[in-house]
């Protein structure tokens, strides 16, 4: 009852036209600490295959859990490999900070020497050092010391600093804060069902919260009255830009893409809002 665990499920489909390839993947499992009581703190962890069925090239990552003393928290590893199957680079860091390549010999050689320095320095684990599962709060374990770098290893991506209003923005990123930015000039070639044209959460976001509880009211509402009409006239609802249909790349049931929106023709889009 401390944590909360989500399983994503579904394949995600990114084409990249102008190279002509095609890349597939499936996001780890996502666990939240501490929703009841406590400080929030997260994990990810499961194996990721990220596949290019341009090329048959194949990066398998795999998202390690934290463990009892937090030593693997929110480090990654994983190796991209050729259609043959033979390892081309290996892949290591953490998630929430850097990622690293590297040769797969050299990744190999660093790994017996740390694990022999490791057996040096082993301790026992005393009962004291055990947290009892019926703590009040999951406590976050403490950071390890940063991503241990490889000599010869090659910088593949490093998160950016958070803005320096994160932590009243709920700890989003610099990206996620402007998700739902609304700049002079897009209202006129968005479509009328875009997010960014809620009402109640442009409220909320304005800080005004009494008005974007009752705009939220009376949109649950207009959906309900919506959802009745369409029941007494009989009237199916189908999705404007995507239909269902089979993932040419993985053969399973999926949302496609069905054409049209960069059309701009939103003349017939209903009022949501």
């Amino acid at each position: 009852g401390k944590s909360i665990e989500a399983e994503p499920r579904g394949t995600i489909t990114l084409e990249l036209l102008k190279h002509n390839e095609a890349y597939t993947w499936t996001n780890p499992t996502c666990c939240v600490h501490n929703v009841i009581i406590g400080k929030l703190w997260l994990e990810q962890y499961g194996t990721v295959e990220i596949v290019n069925h341009s090329t048959g090239d194949k990066c398998v990552l795999n998202f390690k859990p934290c463990g009892l003393f937090g030593k693997e928290l929110h480090r990654v590893e994983g190796y991209i490999q050729d259609k043959h199957r033979k390892k081309l680079c290996v892949i290591y860091g953490k998630w929430t900070e850097c990622l690293w390549c590297t040769d797969p010999t050299t990744y190999e050689t660093y790994k017996k020497s740390e694990k022999r320095g490791g057996e040096q320095k082993k301790k026992l684990v005393s009962e004291d050092d055990i947290k009892s599962e019926n703590d009040e709060a999951d406590d976050m374990p403490e950071i390890q010391d940063t991503v241990q770098f490889i000599p010869g290893s090659k910088l593949l991506w490093r998160i950016n600093c958070r803005p320096p209003n994160s932590s009243q923005m709920y700890n989003f990123t610099s990206f996620a804060v402007s998700l739902n930015e609304l700049e002079k000039g897009m209202e006129a070639i968005l479509a009328p069902t875009d997010c960014r044209l809620r009402p109640d959460i442009r409220n909320m976001e304005n800080g005004n919260m009494d008005v974007a509880s009752k705009e939220k009211e009376r949109l649950e509402e207009k959906q309900r009255a919506a959802r009745k009409e369409r029941a007494k006239d009989e009237v199916e609802w189908h999705t404007r830009w995507f239909h269902q249909g089979t993932n040419p790349y993985t053969g399973t049931s999926d949302w496609l893409y069905s054409g049209g929106y960069f059309d701009r023709n939103f003349s017939d889009c209903p009022d949501i809002y």
